[in-house]
This record gives structure tokens, C-alpha cells and sequence, in this order.
């Protein structure tokens, strides 16, 4: 697909229902030798797909997990929702953080109360735990604004689609902010303006694959050697070439999740 190399995708759910025919085989094309994917992790919604990641993690040397739960899914919680992170934790040494958590006031029927108290919960959670977060915000950004301001937490807002103002701001906080294929879509001038603007050791890459794949596959099945087109597009906004960008991107999360170059 390409011949840049060392994608390290910061966010990837391929618990998903389109990878379930061809799973196995893809993740051990993808992340054995000679793959231009040098690693993936795995952003949990909620408790099945957090024992998925732990098993994965245990499974591909280069495959590493987060735990949370979603906040399109604060009705599907386990009993004791903390008790169960706790617990998780337990399970697997290359679970590198809490997410995919945040706020999402897109769909009707949320309860904005309950989903601001499960992120304040996830929050604290992962501060107790000195683990960064994967953040989702949807539809909420001065509610999440707040958060941030609140707590100031460690980690990452994925899939980036704000000003560049409101980059700004979250910058300002400590926050990475995560980029994928949404950036090469033809009508995403606010985000190309706003990853323009971040500075170079404060952006990751990522697909949320199975969705949101890049142009040219937009519509198609998203896996994590697509960032490679994700790359080529944000080399014509900085000027800095793909490959460097790659590299760039794979050190900030290196760095953010505290992985070693001796787990790779």
C-alpha cells in the first residue's frame, strides 16, 4: 500500500464487527515482520471489548490496550464500573491507558449528567493510576472544555475536528490532539488549519479504523497502513515529508503511552 514505514496507530477498534472474517490473518499480516505497522493501540468502549484488547495484547507483541468505557454506552455499564477497570489492570502489563472516554451529545437520549460524572470517574481512575487518556468529544467541546480546565488530565483527544482555537486551548492544557483520515477529506479546511498549527511533538496519528478511512479509500474498510495516506496529506499542510511526520507521530506516542522501543 506504501513504502513509508513505522505507522504506530494510536487508535484502532478492530473488535469491530467488518474485521470479524478476516481478523486473525490481518493482524498477523499487519504486525509481523516487514509490515509498514510497527504498532497499534487498541481503544476499549466498554467490558467486552476491554477483554478483547487484553487478549490481543497478549497475542501480537506490538498490540497494546486501553480500558474505559464509551460514553455513547453509559447505559451498558458493568456493576461496579471501577471495581472492573480495577481489576482489568491486573490482567495485562501492556494496557497503556483509560479511553476511549469522554462526551458525546450527538445522538438523543443521553444523559449529560451521568456521562460528565462516568468521564470525571474515568479521570480520577487514571490519574490514581498514572496511565494518560484517550479522550472523545462529540457535540460537548465547552462541556469537555470545562473538564479539561477542571482536572487537567494527561492524554490525548482523538480524532481531532475542532478550530483551531479550540486546539489551541487544548494544548495549552498539556493535551495531545490525534489526527486520521478525516484530515484528507476535501471539505476539512478547519482541521487541516487547526493541525497546522500544532506544534510537532504534540500530534499522533490514528485511524479509528474500521471507520473513517482516508481519501483515497473514503467509503471503504480503514486499517492502519492507510495512515500512510494520512501522512501524504499533512506533509502539503506542514511541509515536512511523510515519512518524518510518521516518524514524529510514532515518538509522541511512544512517549505519551510510555511504550519502549524495547516492547516494539
Amino acid at each position: 500500500m506504501s513504502e513509508l514505514c513505522g505507522i504506530f496507530d494510536s487508535h484502532s477498534h478492530y473488535d469491530s464487527a467488518p474485521f470479524d472474517e478476516d481478523r486473525s490473518g490481518l493482524l498477523s499480516s499487519m504486525l509481523g515482520e516487514g509490515s509498514p505497522v510497527c504498532g497499534v493501540i487498541h481503544a476499549a468502549t466498554d467490558a467486552d471489548s476491554i477483554r478483547f484488547g487484553i487478549e490481543m495484547s497478549r497475542k501480537y507483541k506490538n498490540f497494546y490496550t486501553s480500558v474505559g468505557y464509551h460514553p455513547e454506552l453509559q447505559f451498558s455499564l458493568p456493576e461496579d464500573p471501577e471495581g472492573f477497570l480495577e481489576k482489568a489492570l491486573e490482567r495485562s502489563d501492556k494496557i497503556v491507558a483509560v479511553g476511549e472516554v469522554g462526551l458525546d451529545r450527538h445522538f438523543e437520549g443521553f444523559d449529560a449528567a451521568h456521562q460528565s460524572d462516568l468521564l470525571k470517574m474515568q479521570i480520577e481512575f487514571a490519574q490514581r493510576h498514572s496511565l494518560p487518556l484517550i479522550f472523545h468529544c462529540r457535540d460537548a467541546t465547552e462541556d469537555f472544555l470545562d473538564i479539561m480546565r477542571e482536572y487537567k488530565p494527561e492524554g490525548v483527544v482523538h480524532c481531532f475536528s475542532g478550530s483551531p482555537e479550540t486546539a489551541r486551548e487544548l494544548l495549552s492544557l498539556g493535551l495531545y490532539l490525534g489526527f486520521g483520515g478525516v484530515l484528507t477529506f476535501k471539505n476539512s479546511k478547519k482541521i487541516k488549519r487547526a493541525f497546522a498549527e500544532v506544534p510537532a511533538d504534540r500530534f499522533l496519528f490514528e485511524t479509528d479504523c474500521p471507520y473513517l478511512a482516508p481519501e483515497p479509500f473514503r467509503g471503504k474498510r480503514c486499517d492502519s497502513r492507510m495512515i500512510a495516506e494520512v501522512a501524504k496529506c499533512a506533509e502539503e499542510i506542514k511541509g515536512i515529508p511523510a515519512q518524518q511526520l510518521i516518524d514524529l507521530a510514532r515518538q509522541n506516542t511512544e512517549t505519551l503511552f510510555r511504550i519502549g522501543k524495547d516492547k516494539l
